[in-house]
């Protein structure tokens, strides 16, 4: 099930209407903030996994 333009309009002007246009922008920036830190953290998971595993390889006998 895919999600149409007029659903997209409807979820925003519900939170318009929740939060206030004053506190909009302020709920974006915490928003972009919080998706940027995820980012950061499932990136360095992965980092540490990858580097777990080039470890592990490196250490097996041939």
């Amino acid at each position: 099930m895919r999600i149409g333009w007029t659903e997209i309009l409807v979820i925003l002007g519900i939170i318009l209407l929740l939060f206030g246009a004053k506190r909009l922008p302020e709920l974006a920036r915490s928003l972009g903030k919080s998706m940027k830190e995820f980012k950061k953290g499932t990136q360095d998971v992965m980092d540490d996994k990858d580097k777990e595993e080039k470890d592990k390889d490196e250490k097996k006998p041939t």
